[in-house]
C-alpha cells in the first residue's frame, strides 16, 4: 500500500504572479517558497495529484478526465509572456472516474468533463511545486452555491484516495477581496487577521469541530469582509473533509498586499 499522503489547502497567488515582475520585487517570493518546499514535506511522491480549485463550479461534481488537458489562461491584463507559460502535466482519466465513483458511492452526484483543461488556480501553483510536470493531475469543480458542507462531505468521500498515494489540495486563497486589494489596502490588515486568527483556530481544532467551525465559517469575524464571495474559500472545505481525523495545522502565513495570507496541512 502507498503512504497515506496529507491534504492541503494551498494559495495560489494572484494571476500569474509567479511568473512576472512585481513591484516590491520580493512580493510573492515567501508563498512561491512555500509552495516549492511542497513536495519535500511529503512522505512519498504522489502518484497523482488531485486539485479542486476555486475557478471552476458546475451545477454538480465534475472532475476533468481530458488524458491531455490544455491550460486555460482565465486571468487578465498581466504580460503577454504569462498567456504562453505551460504546464504539460499529464490528466488521469482513470483516476476523474474513481473519484466519481467516491462521490456517487456516497450518495454525491458527480460527473465526468473530458474537454476542460487546468485554469490558472491548478497551473500556476503546480508549476511552482512540481515543476517537471510529470505526475498527472486531475482537476475537480466546486459545486454551484458553494455549500461548505457539501464540500466537506465530498472531501470525506474521496478520502480513501490518499492511501492510493493521491494528493488532494484545495487550491484558493484565505483571503479573498479584490475590492479591498484595488482601494490600496483600506480595512485590509484589521480584517484579514481577525479573520486569519479564527481561521487557524478552526482548522487546528478537533476534526468534529473543525469541520462543524468550517461549515459556519460566514459566521466568523470579518468573514464576508475577508470572502464577499466563497469560492477561493471553499476548495479548504473538500481538503479538511479528505483529512478524516487527522489534525490540520497552520504551515504558511505572510502577508501580502497587506492582507494576511494562510495554508495549512492535514495529516
Amino acid at each position: 500500500m502507498a503512504a497515506r499522503l496529507p491534504t492541503y489547502f494551498i494559495p495560489h497567488g494572484g494571476g500569474p504572479c509567479f511568473f512576472m515582475d512585481w513591484e516590491p520585487p520580493d512580493m510573492w517570493d515567501s508563498m512561491e517558497a512555500f509552495l516549492a518546499a511542497l513536495p519535500h514535506d511529503l512522505p512519498a511522491t504522489p502518484k497523482a495529484i488531485l486539485v479542486a480549485s476555486g475557478h471552476w463550479e458546475e451545477a454538480d461534481f465534475t472532475f476533468g478526465s481530458h488524458p491531455k488537458p490544455p491550460l486555460i489562461y482565465d486571468y487578465y491584463g498581466f504580460p503577454p509572456h504569462t498567456y504562453e507559460l505551460t504546464y504539460d502535466a499529464p490528466g488521469a482519466p482513470d483516476l476523474a472516474a474513481r473519484a466519481a465513483r467516491l462521490l456517487g458511492d456516497a450518495g454525491v452526484p458527480a460527473r465526468l468533463d473530458d474537454a476542460r483543461g487546468y485554469d490558472h488556480g491548478v497551473f500556476i501553483p503546480l508549476k511552482v511545486a512540481f515543476p517537471d510536470a510529470r505526475i498527472p493531475v486531475v482537476q475537480m469543480s466546486l459545486k454551484a452555491g458553494l455549500d461548505p458542507q457539501a464540500h466537506i462531505r465530498a472531501g470525506q468521500a474521496l478520502s480513501p484516495l490518499r492511501d492510493e498515494g493521491v494528493l488532494i489540495v484545495g487550491s484558493g486563497m484565505s483571503y479573498h477581496n479584490l475590492r479591498r486589494y484595488r482601494r490600496h489596502g483600506e480595512g485590509i490588515v484589521e480584517e484579514s487577521d481577525l479573520f486569519d486568527r479564527w481561521l487557524g483556530e478552526a482548522v487546528t481544532a478537533p476534526p468534529a469541530e473543525r469541520n462543524a467551525r468550517l461549515a459556519a465559517w460566514d459566521k466568523a469575524p470579518a468573514a464576508r469582509l475577508s470572502h464577499p464571495t466563497e469560492e477561493h474559500l471553499i476548495p479548504l472545505m473538500v481538503a479538511a473533509g479528505a483529512a478524516g481525523e487527522d489534525p490540520g495545522r497552520i504551515v504558511y502565513s505572510d502577508r501580502v498586499l497587506g492582507a494576511m495570507v494562510s495554508g495549512y496541512r492535514f495529516g
